[in-house]
């Protein structure tokens, strides 16, 4: 059976990691080093980093830090942030990175998918969806969750499925850094509407919260930030709170 995956989920603006809530009002955490050594020591699973400054201006996430993190890292490290040409992508992948985050690119240029998958495969795409519950349903919102979109989140994700993405990282800006737990409604729909694994994002706030993110919200892997920097949660205790449920992680 394949393991969960649990996924510490870093935001980085101006060089320092960030942690907002709803997406905006950012509080500096940490040096990125420093967390990075941390998780590393832990062993966790996988590692993703989001240059949130950069996907808001439209820049791309700095080669230099990706490669000042990859070389204190064995673990399998993915990042993201204002990624948007082939160029881009192919430095952070020299600068060590194993998988590439699109987020506004999937919907401005979702070329760039089928490009990336087409040169390093499909297991080296990931899709970033950030949505929005408004009134007439969820809404895809992109630039950091600065621009709206008329796209909801299930037709995106069949549509970037189609065309060369291996996994979708989906995040609810409702829930995004309150500690309240994951919107399960939202990544199921996502989840039993594609076939490839779906990482969920935004809300956890102790180990409790986990589980239902897979048993209700059918995800395959879950990332959360907060709870790592402001809880004395450690992702050890996050996989015991899935063993206990009899969900399969690696130990």
């Amino acid at each position: 059976m394949v393991k969960i995956r649990v996924i510490p989920l870093l935001l980085l603006k101006d060089g320092l990691l960030k942690k907002p809530i709803k997406f905006i009002n950012p509080r500096t955490v940490a040096n990125p080093i420093s967390i990075v050594r941390v998780f590393e020591a832990r062993q966790v699973d996988e590692l993703i980093l989001l240059d949130i400054g950069s996907s808001a201006l439209h820049k791309n996430v700095n080669p230099d830090i990706v490669r000042m993190i990859t070389e204190e890292l064995t673990l399998p490290f993915a990042c993201g942030g204002g990624i948007n040409t082939m160029e881009q992508v192919g430095e952070l992948i020299a600068a060590g990175a194993e998988k590439i985050v699109l987020n506004t690119a999937a919907v401005e240029t979702p070329e760039l998918i089928k490009n990336v998958a087409a040169r390093y495969g499909r297991q080296c795409v990931v899709v970033s969806i950030d949505a929005l519950k408004t009134e007439t349903g969820y809404k895809v919102f992109i630039r950091n969750g600065s621009k709206p979109t008329d796209l909801n989140p299930v037709n995106l994700a069949q549509e970037v499925e189609k065309i060369g993405a291996g996994e979708i990282l989906i995040n609810s800006i409702d829930h995004d850094g309150t500690m309240e737990g994951f919107d399960c409604r939202l990544i199921r729909s996502v989840a039993d509407a594609v076939d490839i694994p779906i990482i969920a994002a935004g809300g956890a706030g102790k180990p409790e919260d986990f589980p239902p993110a897979i048993l209700q919200g059918h995800a395959s892997a879950v990332a959360a930030g907060s709870i790592y920097h402001y809880t004395k949660t450690t992702p050890d205790m996050v996989k015991h709170a899935l063993h206990s449920e009899g969900i399969p992680v690696r130990l």
